[in-house]
């Protein structure tokens, strides 16, 4: 299980954030995932960087923690404008990555970074100059590996062919949005810049032999909390199905319906990322196991 700290510093403050990390290491947690432009939108700058802030601090006030977690980051969209944004976001160009990943090292307050993700695409830039540049921070070792989220596999694919053909270190990781039920072909959804997981982006991470990391599987709360019901975009016959199996499975295993979700995500795969913000929660999300097989099956029989 992976660790979203995307609010921690703006919505959730700094001592339950430091809670929060606390519990997730004593619980055996490796992975903690932000980014540099967490969570601008949240906090009165109209800039990002919170997040990695906060995690900073706790690494700092932590001896020897370092060295039991794994940081992973990003780089796209922080606003380099307040209030212009997506028009001011810093993109992917060799300039904006080389001091993204500058500033976001200082807020670590760490040398390294284990897993760099390039938050998005940005085609305003030549592909080649993108992998070039980060490759360039895997050869001096500030990042140990490289992701892609919210890509297009063909774009993915060709990045990694020019990775491989120049000789510099591939994207090793893809990030898309998935949960155990999805919205119709086409809705739109209201998070801006989700991409979401499709059949051939799960099967090129599975022949690739890509770690998959999904964001946003317990779809903000929406399969345990009646004030957080799903989005329009989910509204129509198959979520209804798969809701009734996921409560009858859950009931016969004696799991809550967010660690099935979990649990059948892990089952495919799939790496979650979990953002919380109670201990609760974060217990909750860490207590999923891995599911029986035959209970696999069953969740997958709406499709």
């Amino acid at each position: 299980m992976i660790l979203g700290s995307m609010y921690f510093g703006t919505r959730v403050d700094e001592p339950t954030s430091m809670a929060l990390l606390d519990r997730f290491v004593e619980l055996g947690g490796t992975w903690i995932d932000t980014a540099n432009a967490y969570a601008f939108w949240a906090d009165p700058s109209g800039v990002g960087g919170q997040s990695e802030a906060v995690v900073g601090r706790w690494l700092a006030s932590r001896p020897g923690v370092r060295d039991r977690v794994k940081i992973s980051t990003k780089v796209r969209y922080q606003p380099v404008r307040p209030g212009e944004w997506p028009a001011s976001a810093e993109g992917l160009s060799e300039a904006a990555i080389r001091a993204a990943v500058a500033l976001s090292l200082d807020r670590l307050g760490t040398d390294r970074i284990d897993l760099y993700w390039a938050h998005g695409e940005d085609r305003t830039v030549p592909l080649a100059e993108t992998v070039s540049v980060l490759g360039s921070l895997v050869a001096d070792g500030s990042v140990a590996r490289l992701g892609a989220s919210n890509h297009a596999v063909w774009l993915l694919e060709r990045a990694r062919a020019l990775a491989f053909s120049t000789g510099v270190e591939p994207f090793s990781a893809m990030q898309l949005r998935w949960s155990y039920v999805e919205p119709r072909p086409g809705a739109a959804l209201p998070d801006s810049g989700h991409v979401l997981l499709t059949p051939e982006a799960l099967d090129y991470a599975r022949v690739e032999d890509l770690a998959l990391w999904v964001y946003t599987p317990l779809v903000n709360g929406a399969y345990t909390r009646a004030d957080r019901p799903l989005p329009d975009a989910y509204d129509h016959p198959g979520t209804a199905r798969r809701l009734a199996l996921l409560t009858e499975v859950s009931a016969t295993l004696g799991l809550t319906r967010n660690q099935v979700v979990l649990g059948w995500l892990r089952a495919h795969g799939a790496e979650p990322i979990v953002g919380v913000s109670t201990v609760a929660q974060l217990d909750e999300a860490m207590s999923t196991v891995d599911l029986p097989a035959d209970a696999v099956r069953r969740l997958d029989g709406p499709a």
